[in-house]
């Protein structure tokens, strides 16, 4: 029962869960965050810039992992974008059973620093992320973003 001054019950229009498959190669990164901005778009999810870019820079650094660490045991990622009224959350699927974990800062490596730029612009969003295992012996690596800048 609906009183007065609630809000409807019924989602609101950009609202759901969409997933793609892609194969564990370089030319799949640009591709996936061009699909995931491209939803976006195509949903219309009122997402501030701020937050449109580090979640894409997200998309960029899970599939990239995916395409350099898990390649061997798994040449096929999933990317999962779930989009709720007040936050997006977007995640990188491999059936590599190896859980990352974010590296200390060493500024004398070239790389090895994706997770914890993960872990970073996630928080400076205010919002979280983790690496969960699958079922079938993956992991889902995830990121999920407030739509508005907190205040």
């Amino acid at each position: 029962m609906e009183s007065r001054g609630s809000v409807p019950a019924h989602p609101v229009s950009y609202e759901g869960v969409w997933r793609f498959t892609a194969p564990a190669v370089d030319v799949s990164v640009p591709q996936a965050r061009r699909a995931v901005r491209d939803l976006l778009d195509r949903q219309g999810v009122p997402v501030e810039d701020d937050i449109l870019q580090g979640l894409l820079l997200i998309v960029s650094e899970l599939v990239t992992n995916a395409v350099r660490h898990a390649a061997l045991l798994s040449p096929e990622l999933a990317v999962e974008v779930a989009i709720g009224a007040e936050w997006i959350r977007v995640s990188v699927e491999d059936n590599h059973p190896y859980r990352p974990t974010a590296l200390v800062t060493d500024y004398a490596q070239t790389g090895g620093r994706g997770l914890l730029l993960v872990r970073e612009i996630t928080a400076e969003a205010g919002g979280t992320c983790d690496v969960e295992h699958t079922a079938g012996g993956g992991k889902i690596i995830w990121a999920a973003l407030p739509l508005k800048t907190q205040l």
